[in-house]
């Protein structure tokens, strides 16, 4: 129940040699960075399927089109307006293009450690006292499926001048069937990013960038050269095609048949007694517009395990494998190349391990992601180019950071470079340690230490 989407079906997907289709840009071929021919032809097709201006098959996943899309959409030195649960790459093209972020926080939900949606009011309030910004970046649907509502945003986004780019990687089918949510690509947003493996019959590594902003064409094909490589793999552009034609001729068919599948995985599991789905009841709370079906958000909250507990449980007991395992919840990703026999596996097995679980202690106090508003000494462009040394994490109070420190899942940040480690984080740091979730960015064998400033170079 993970990534990719092909699900390695190869009933679904049959492949031969793929030494056989490994190719170079031969005469018929065609150049990524120059398409003309029939990639240029791939690219009308997916434009025509997603109904946007343009659109860049990429080989570098969506990390490249992220990357081009911001640069291509600003100038050294803007300010850019981002969600902090936006993707490491977001923050890397911030550094790359030394440009002043702007944080937007996602909503608490109150349920579990899943956040919510962006806020459109809270981006038009920043977009006043900001009248500099020129792009705002939102993450859209989240990991877990949560949808923000784009076309509010969108509106208010163009309403102040800016441009709005839209991080749907894990939300490349939507647009598809009526009970799933509508792309950011039809509601208005400028630039769009879809990784067609998450949720798609791809291969790992091959997105989109969608741009229905002609004006930013030309300097996205400049930005896109720098980003990708100058030896596109020819099987995965030629997976992408496979995709494409895939979507062309069978999605009403293929859609019915998945939404038909997780109707009938959440009707199973409508006993759960201690275990839980993350389901509708959370739209229009905590700034969630819509909830994407196919994800399987499953709390382990009322039992005494962890999200991470269950997780081991059902890799090493059922031999499931699912996408993240986080302090409270497990993660399922599906798409239409799950077969039936697969959402009974796991259905069984959740309602068993439903039955056995022992009811949750009161000793059990999971971390839940919250994000911590942080004080920035340094913008993350100039601290990354500072001298550094690694200091313990509890004498690190009052440091500046010299990296990322993020808590998997999800990913998202907890500590940016330039940003003060106070003793509230430090303090949220440890307890995510004493659970055992995985912080990265800590350093040393024993990993007790973090990169921060050096003094000398901040006294400068």
């Amino acid at each position: 129940m993970h990534m990719p989407g092909h699900k390695r079906n190869t009933a679904f997907l049959p492949m031969g040699n793929p030494y056989g289709i490994d190719i170079t840009e031969i005469e018929g071929f065609d150049n990524l960075h120059q398409a003309e021919g029939i990639l240029n032809e791939l690219s009308v097709r997916i434009s025509d399927l997603y109904h946007t201006g343009k659109a860049y098959p990429l080989v570098n996943g969506s990390t490249a089109g992220i990357l081009a899309g911001i640069s291509a959409a600003t100038k050294k030195g803007d300010r850019i307006l981002m969600a902090r649960n936006c993707h490491k790459s977001v923050y890397h093209a911030a550094i790359l293009r030394e440009l002043e972020p702007v944080y937007i926080y996602p909503q608490p939900v109150g349920q579990g450690s899943v956040n919510g949606g962006i806020l459109p009011g809270k981006i038009e309030e920043l977009l006043i006292n900001d009248p500099k910004i020129r792009l705002v970046v939102i993450t859209s649907p989240t990991y877990e499926g949560i949808v923000s509502d784009i076309r509010a945003i969108a509106d208010i986004v163009h309403r102040y001048g800016a441009l709005l780019l839209v991080d749907e990687a894990h939300g490349a089918h939507f647009g598809f069937h009526d009970k799933f949510p509508q792309s950011a690509a039809t509601l208005g947003a400028d630039l769009v990013i879809h990784s067609l493996h998450k949720t798609l019959p791809a291969f790992t590594q091959t997105a989109v960038l969608h741009s229905n902003c002609d004006t930013l064409n030309h300097k996205i094909e400049e930005y896109l050269t720098i980003y990708q490589t100058s030896s596109p793999s020819y099987i995965l552009l030629s997976g992408i095609d496979r995709c494409v034609s895939i979507l062309e001729d069978s999605a009403n068919e293929l859609f019915d048949a998945w939404e038909h599948k997780l109707e009938e995985f959440r009707h199973a599991l409508g006993g759960l007694g201690r275990l839980s789905l993350l389901n509708r009841e959370i739209v229009g709370q905590a700034g969630v517009y819509d909830l994407d079906p196919s994800k399987l958000v499953i709390f382990a909250g009322g039992t005494a395990y962890t999200g991470h507990q269950l997780g081991r449980i059902l890799r090493e007991e059922y031999k499931i494998v699912m996408e993240m395992e986080a302090g409270d919840y497990v993660l399922g990703m599906t798409s239409i190349c799950d077969t039936k026999e697969g959402f009974d596996r796991l259905a069984n097995a959740l309602l068993a391990i439903d039955g056995e679980a022992p009811a949750e202690s009161e000793d059990l106090k999971p971390v839940f992601m919250d994000f911590i508003k942080t004080d920035r000494q340094l913008q993350p462009y100039e601290a990354v180019e500072c001298e550094s040394e690694k200091v313990e994490l509890t004498q690190s109070c009052g440091r500046v950071s010299a990296g990322f420190i993020s808590l998997f899942p999800p990913g998202s940040p907890l500590v940016v470079p330039g940003e003060i480690f106070r003793k509230d984080i430090i303090e949220y740091m440890k307890q995510a340690l004493s659970e055992d979730l995985t912080v990265i960015g800590l350093c040393g064998e024993n990993k007790d230490l973090v990169p921060v400033i050096c003094r000398q170079f901040m006294h400068k």
